[in-house]
C-alpha cells in the first residue's frame, strides 16, 4: 500500500505545481497585454495624482524591448515547464497515450486560463491592470535583465546579417501618429465628431505644412500704388475690405511698406484736430507717415514655425517670397488659425462659404482656387495634395494641360468637369465620385 500512497502524493504535488505554473503564465500574459495596451497619457495623469503603481508602470515601459523580452522569457519558461510536467504525469497514469492527452489538455488550459482570460481582463482595464502588475514585473525585468540583454544582442547581430538595422531608442509608434490614429479611429466609430477630428488633426499637421500651401497668391493681393495721389490712396483704403494693404513702388514686385487702416485714420484725426485744416489738407497725407516696414517670409516656412513667429513679433501679416526673393503671396495669422478651426468669416467675407455647393444632380460645384485640403475636410474625401495645393492645380497637373470649359477628366476615383475658366486659370469645377 505504501507505493500507491507515494504515487498518489506525487500526482497531486505535480498537479499543484502545474496549476501554479498556469497561474504564472496567466500573470505574464495579462501583464504583457496590460503594459503594452495602457495609455501612457492616462498613466501620466494618474501618476501626477499620486499613483505609485502608475509611476512604476511608466518606468517599466520606458524600455519596451527589455520589458517584452523579460515577459516572454518568463512566460515561455513556465509554459514549457508546465507542459513537460503534464506530459510526465499523464504518461505515468495512461502510458504512451498520455502524451496526446497531455497535449490536448494543456492546450485547452493554456489557451483559456493562461492566454484568453487574463488578456481579456487586461485589455478591458489596461491602466488599472498595468498599475497593479508594474511592481512584480519590475522585479522580473531586473532579474532577467542579463539574459534578455544577451538575447537582444544576439537578435540584433542576426538581423544585421540580413541588412536590418534596429534603433534601440525608437518607439513602435510616434506620439503624433498615435494621436492621429486614435482620433481617426474614434471618428470612424462615431465617438469623435468630425469638427473635433478636423481641429485636432489640423493642429497636428501644422509642422508638416508650409506657408506656400495656404498663402493668398499674389494675383489676388490688393495693393496700393505709391505713385497714386493721397486722395486716391485714402479712398482705396476706405473702400477696401482689408485692414492691411501692401504698398508697391513702380512695379508690384517692389513692396516698400504696408499700410494699416488704423494708422491712416490716426493720421487723418491728427489733421482734423488742427485748427486750420481744410478738406484738401485732410487728405494730403504723406504715405511715409503711415506705412510700416514690410515683413517677408520664405514660402518653405512651416506653419507652426510661422505661427510662433507671428506671436513673437506681435504681427498678423507677412508677405511670402520664393528663393529668388520674388513675391509669391501673403499670409496672415488668421490663415493659419483657419487650418485648425476651419473657415473664419466676418461681415466682409460674404463669399467665404460659397467655395463649394451642390448641384441638383448631386455633383459638387467647386471654385478652382479652393484648396484640396479644405475640399477633403468638407467632404471627407482623400484627394492627394502632394503635387498641387488647389483643386484647379490638381486638374492641371493630372491633365498635363490647361483644360477648356466642358472638358471632363477622371482620376483618383473622381470625375472632374471644367465649368469656368479665365485666361489660363480654372475658376470652376464640377466634381463627383465615380
Amino acid at each position: 500500500m505504501e507505493p500507491a500512497t507515494s504515487i498518489d502524493t506525487a500526482f497531486w504535488i505535480t498537479a499543484g505545481v502545474i496549476l501554479f505554473l498556469l497561474m504564472l503564465s496567466g500573470f505574464f500574459s495579462g501583464s504583457e497585454t496590460a503594459l503594452t495596451a495602457a495609455s501612457r497619457g492616462k498613466l501620466r495623469t494618474q501618476a501626477d495624482k499620486g499613483s505609485r503603481g502608475a509611476q512604476r508602470a511608466l518606468a517599466v515601459t520606458e524600455d519596451s524591448e527589455r520589458l517584452i523580452g523579460s515577459v516572454l522569457l518568463g512566460n515561455n519558461l513556465v509554459n514549457i515547464l508546465a507542459t513537460s510536467l503534464a506530459t510526465a504525469l499523464f504518461t505515468r497514469a495512461f502510458g504512451e497515450g498520455g502524451v496526446a492527452m497531455a497535449t490536448l489538455v494543456m492546450t485547452l488550459l493554456v489557451l483559456i486560463f493562461a492566454e484568453v482570460l487574463p488578456k481579456t481582463y487586461a485589455i478591458t482595464r489596461p491602466e488599472d491592470a498595468a498599475s497593479t502588475v508594474a511592481g512584480p514585473i519590475s522585479l522580473i525585468v531586473t532579474v532577467f535583465s542579463p539574459v534578455v540583454s544577451a538575447v537582444r544582442m544576439l537578435v540584433r547581430a542576426v538581423l544585421r546579417l540580413f541588412g536590418v538595422e534596429t534603433d534601440p531608442d525608437s518607439q513602435i509608434l510616434a506620439v503624433r501618429e498615435e494621436i492621429a490614429g486614435a482620433i481617426q479611429l474614434g471618428h470612424s466609430e462615431g465617438i469623435v465628431e468630425k469638427e473635433d477630428r478636423d481641429r485636432i488633426l489640423g493642429a497636428l499637421d501644422l509642422s508638416d505644412r508650409t506657408v506656400e500651401e495656404i498663402m493668398l497668391h499674389r494675383s489676388g493681393i490688393e495693393m496700393i500704388n505709391a505713385d497714386d495721389s493721397p486722395a486716391d490712396i485714402l479712398n482705396q483704403c476706405l473702400e477696401s475690405n482689408h485692414t492691411r494693404l501692401p504698398v508697391f513702388k513702380d512695379e508690384p514686385e517692389n513692396i516698400i511698406g504696408v499700410v494699416h487702416a488704423k494708422d491712416l485714420f490716426r493720421a487723418m484725426y491728427r489733421r482734423v484736430r488742427e485748427a486750420d485744416t481744410s478738406p484738401e489738407r485732410m487728405t494730403d497725407i504723406v504715405l511715409d507717415e503711415v506705412a510700416k516696414e514690410p515683413y517677408f517670409v520664405p514660402e518653405t516656412t512651416a506653419l507652426d514655425d510661422q505661427m510662433r513667429e507671428f506671436l513673437r513679433r506681435h504681427a498678423h501679416f507677412a508677405l511670402v517670397v520664393d528663393e529668388y526673393g520674388s513675391l509669391q503671396g501673403l499670409i496672415t495669422l488668421e490663415d493659419i488659425l483657419e487650418e485648425i478651426v476651419g473657415e473664419i468669416t466676418d461681415e466682409f467675407d460674404e463669399d467665404g462659404d460659397h467655395q463649394i455647393s451642390k448641384s441638383e444632380d448631386g455633383q459638387f460645384l467647386i471654385e478652382g482656387a479652393m484648396t484640396i485640403r479644405d475640399l477633403n475636410r468638407a467632404t471627407d474625401w482623400n484627394l492627394p495634395d502632394d503635387e498641387a495645393n488647389t483643386v484647379a492645380g490638381l486638374v492641371i497637373h493630372e491633365a498635363q494641360m490647361i483644360p477648356t470649359v466642358g472638358q471632363v477628366f477622371s482620376f483618383h476615383g473622381f470625375r472632374f468637369e471644367v465649368t469656368g475658366r479665365e485666361a489660363n486659370r480654372i475658376t470652376g469645377l464640377k466634381i463627383r465620385p465615380l
